[in-house]
């Protein structure tokens, strides 16, 4: 793992002198084609190698049913990454939507349809959204078991602005359809 930034110290620009706070974000990074486990493990060497960006966590491996999925999809490998950011909000989706281009990730008019690789926002910070084309927090995280789940593992305490404490929210969807991939680990190579 990388070295945690002291939340508290706000970053300079070196270039510009424009100083940034370092702000953490969850990820959530999901795939149901392909090689699974390499495309997951190759986001997580992604976005630890995004400037401004320090991973400081890594949820276990899960693999989960797809939900609200075509009838044909396969389960998913899920997990977590959280991270201490000096990115404003849009540069990590822009960030997030490149990732996901480089292993191929193909857009499709079908909801939820199955893709190499999913990278989603589901907290900066406190920042709120409604754009079109940010949307934080994340609006479908509370009632995902196959986000809430390898978060809590990371952080059990932690709370979803507008939402409450996943914890609670984990509670509330159950872990149906979530498994533990004991023989599979994420780490940044």
């Amino acid at each position: 793992m990388t070295e945690t930034p002291n939340p508290h110290i706000i970053n300079a620009d070196t270039l510009t002198g424009e100083m940034r706070p370092i702000r953490r974000a969850v990820l959530a990074v999901g795939s149901n084609l392909g090689e699974r486990m390499a495309m997951l493990q190759g986001a997580v060497n992604a976005i630890a190698d995004t400037p401004d960006v320090w991973v400081t966590g890594i949820s276990p491996v899960y693999e989960t049913e797809p939900v609200d999925s075509p009838e044909d999809a396969r389960p998913y490998l899920n997990a977590v990454v959280l991270i201490d950011t000096t990115l404003a909000a849009n540069r990590l989706m822009d960030r997030a939507l490149a990732v996901e281009d480089a292993f191929e990730r193909e857009r499709s008019e079908v909801p939820n349809a199955p893709r190499t690789l999913d990278v989603d926002l589901i907290v900066v910070g406190d920042r709120r959204s409604d754009e079109p084309h940010l949307r934080l927090p994340h609006p479908r995280a509370a009632e995902r078991a196959f986000v809430l789940k390898p978060w809590f593992d990371l952080e059990p305490d932690a709370t979803l602005p507008g939402r409450g404490p996943i914890a609670d929210l984990l509670a509330e969807t159950g872990i149906e359809g979530v498994t533990l991939r004991e023989d599979l680990m994420l780490a940044v190579e």
